[in-house]
């Protein structure tokens, strides 16, 4: 039996406009993979700092690389209405860009499961920038975390959607 949408189409609510765990219980598991991305600007000699290595704090990229994986992990402990699900791989890419004076963060997460994770993704590119705005914030507090965003996502009902 599938959830339907109340009136305003929306899934997350019931018939009398509660918040509601959509049920998936009906669903056949599918291969799904889903694609977000974020930035962190900074000032340059910050960015400079990082790609040297000479943060206090350690290696920003590693520690920032962890944080986003292990916050993918905890997504559905953060979002109220996301379902725990089994995570085949997290991948967390952290680009320095010296135009921008920043760093783009693409984090790729996978599952073959009954619901997508493009919340996932999207978690572990928002805790992978605030892990490297935490390592830096020493000696730059004008940085800042801009444009996360869900890029594609593959699988399930809905099929492929890609935004950019």
């Amino acid at each position: 039996m599938t959830q339907q949408p109340t009136p305003s189409g929306l899934t997350h609510l019931d018939p009398q406009g509660r918040a509601s765990m959509v049920d998936v219980g009906w669903k056949e598991p599918t291969r799904r993979e889903a694609v977000a991305k974020g930035f962190v600007s900074m000032k340059p000699e910050t960015l400079t700092r990082i790609q040297e290595g000479s943060m206090e704090k350690g290696d920003v990229f590693a520690v920032a690389r962890l944080a986003g994986i292990m916050g993918a992990k905890q997504t559905s402990q953060l979002i109220p209405l996301c379902h725990p699900m089994p995570i085949d791989r997290v991948a967390v890419d952290l680009e320095p860009d010296l135009e921008r004076h920043g760093v783009e963060i693409t984090a790729t997460a996978a599952t073959s499961a009954k619901t997508g994770v493009e919340m996932e993704a999207m978690t572990a590119v928002s805790v992978a920038a605030l892990a490297l705005y935490d390592m830096c914030k020493s000696v730059d507090r004008a940085m800042r975390i801009d444009a996360v965003r869900l890029i594609s996502k593959r699988g399930g009902k809905s099929g492929d959607i890609i935004l950019e």
